[in-house]
């Protein structure tokens, strides 16, 4: 991908919002559903429990409040709201249309769906419109997978889950926190993993997890070089929260010590969209990021789709 201009306007994070539905679904009620255990899941995934329930535009407007509030930010200063998700309320219109109107925005809207990396695409979708002029933009990430996850099939019902997290970009002097991205996709691996529109999810575990592994450092070595830095200068890596034994590997592969790694998805399972957000400020508000700290994001999704960026927190 190409280095950002030195020209190009910056942008930083200025506040954050999460949001879980409160329907808390743990292993030991899936043992009750289907042919499963805890440790089964543990051992595998990574996963106690998860959060299911609630809409796409209700759980975005609950975060995108939140972020809202945090960075002071009246309604009718955003310029933009960009909403990554793959599990969209209505085939039309877009939910970020939803989410526009709740939240008071005077704004475009649109949504972007590139499944689990979708954050990250959306983040550098936000940083450009920021480049072009934009002062403000209000990022989400946000999927309702239970919706389209068949609970009889164990391979995919023990992984999916529902759930937002929302940030404020702002505009700002200098270069910015964003210092490198990769997008990336290869649409010959769709059939890996897909749902039907009025379907479920379909997956290829073990292809997925080979590919995944693999895509994800490809990508985060392509930031890397771009930004000109190594693993060791990172502080901290947020991976999309897919599988700990993903997590594991890529890390692993990176160089990089599972210790600076973002990982909530024990009480969040795979929420997608939402998945990177809602590992980067749990990890912000357990006081894991300190001002310059550099930072992963690092993600893969179905198409099959990966996407990478380098931050410098808090600039």
């Amino acid at each position: 991908m190409p280095s950002i201009p030195t020209s190009a306007i910056g942008a930083r994070i200025t506040g954050w919002g999460r949001a879980l539905p409160p329907k808390v679904l743990t292993n030991h009620d899936l043992e009750a559903m289907m042919d499963t255990s805890d440790e089964w899941i543990r051992e595998r995934t990574g996963i106690e429990r998860r959060h299911i329930g609630g809409t796409t535009s209700g759980l975005s407007i609950e975060s995108g409040r939140l972020a809202l509030e945090m960075a002071g930010v009246d309604p009718s200063e955003i310029d933009a709201l960009v909403l990554s998700t793959t599990t969209p309320d209505r085939t039309v219109p877009a939910t970020s249309a939803t989410v526009q109107n709740a939240l008071g925005l005077k704004c475009g809207a649109f949504d972007v769906n590139a499944a689990c990396s979708g954050f990250v695409y959306a983040t550098v979708v936000a940083h450009g419109l920021i480049a072009m002029g934009s002062k403000k933009v209000l990022l989400i990430g946000t999927d309702t997978l239970a919706r389209i996850t068949d609970w009889d099939d164990r391979n995919t019902a023990i992984l999916f889950a529902d759930g937002s997290g929302a940030a404020v970009l702002e505009a700002t002097e200098g270069p910015g926190q964003l210092l490198a991205w990769d997008l990336d996709a290869d649409g010959s691996a769709e059939e890996l993993l897909y749902c039907e529109i009025g379907g479920t999810i379909h997956m290829d575990g073990k292809e997925v997890f080979r590919r995944a592994v693999r895509i994800m450092i490809d990508s985060a070595r392509k930031s890397m070089a771009i930004a000109g830095i190594t693993a060791d200068d990172l502080a901290l890596v947020v991976p999309h929260q897919a599988n700990i034994r993903i997590i594991s590997a890529a890390c692993d592969r990176l160089g990089v010590p599972m210790e600076r790694a973002a990982v909530c998805i024990n009480e969040t399972g795979n929420t997608s969209s939402a998945s990177i957000p809602l590992a980067l400020f749990d990890a912000a508000d357990k006081g894991r990021l300190s001002p310059g700290d550099l930072v992963l994001l690092v993600g893969f999704g179905a198409g099959m789709t990966a996407a990478s960026a380098i931050i410098r927190w808090g600039v």
